[in-house]
């Protein structure tokens, strides 16, 4: 019996079957001093907890950027080539791998009433610095076209349009 606990403790698979196991066969004078060598070896076989098992936190990393190389999006107008104003990006979407494939626009309307979200390939915006925060966003689609491109909605199927080019063209892993 001793064997059985000194095994089980030695491969460090102790669990509730071997001290059952050891219980059921052991008599009611035996229980006591099995229970006292089972600690004992315990405590002289159980070895500190590997750290290494647990992951470590990543080291922390920074970077720098110049205000001018970067932009927020959400909430900035989207024109056309043309200078139409086709709508605010409200939403930016990304595929599972974290790509960024698509921006939502909300398109159409007026004072808010009639307004619809369309989905626009990622590809076929174009960002230009421009001294007008309102002219930094333009897109290669006419009105006509973003128009007649169905609505966005959440849960939904997302179609996304954009131009030929900017479709086939895979997205950027900048």
């Amino acid at each position: 019996m001793r064997h059985l606990i000194r095994t089980a403790v030695g491969v460090g698979t102790i669990g509730l079957a071997t001290v059952a196991l050891a219980t059921a066969t052991a008599s009611a004078s035996d229980y006591g001093h099995q229970l006292a060598v089972w600690l004992q070896l315990a405590q002289t076989t159980e070895s500190p907890r590997d750290q290494s098992a647990m992951p470590a936190a990543p080291e922390v990393a920074k970077i720098v950027l110049d205000e001018q190389d970067v932009m927020s999006v959400l909430g900035l107008r989207v024109r056309s080539s043309a200078g139409e104003d086709m709508g605010r990006i409200v939403n930016v979407i990304v595929d599972r791998t974290g790509q960024v494939r698509a921006a939502v626009i909300d398109f159409g309307g007026f004072l808010g009433v009639g307004n619809r979200k369309i989905a626009i390939d990622w590809n076929a915006l174009h960002f230009v610095v421009a001294a007008n925060k309102d002219d930094r966003i333009t897109l290669d689609l006419t009105r006509d076209q973003v128009k007649a491109a169905p609505e966005f909605k959440d849960g939904r199927p997302l179609v996304v349009i954009g131009t030929a080019e900017s479709l086939q063209t895979p997205p950027s892993s900048d």
